[in-house]
């Protein structure tokens, strides 16, 4: 069970959140990050909607890295099952 980086889907400002796809073998896995934790990693700013496709490319290996994390533990979150990040995944 390894994810590797696949594509950005898109950004949902309704619901506070980017997402993007990541593979495993030929299995695409649907992911999202809450706009509030992407704004955590930076540490600045609340980031403009016009900004968040950059600003998740800027994140992009961090991001990836937790989502790996959270796919390999298992924690699969919605119907059907994808990764979800929060800010609280970036603490500690």
């Amino acid at each position: 069970m390894t994810l590797t980086s696949s594509r950005f889907v898109g950004y949902e400002q309704d619901r506070g959140i980017v997402q993007f796809l990541m593979q495993d073998g030929s299995k695409e896995i649907a992911c999202a990050i809450s706009t509030s934790a992407m704004d955590y990693l930076e540490r600045g700013p609340q980031t403009k909607p016009e900004q968040r496709e950059a600003q998740f490319t800027r994140l992009r290996d961090r991001i990836e890295a937790q989502a790996a994390s959270k796919y390999r533990a298992t924690e699969f979150e919605g119907t059907p099952p994808g990764i979800v990040l929060r800010s609280i995944d970036f603490r500690g």
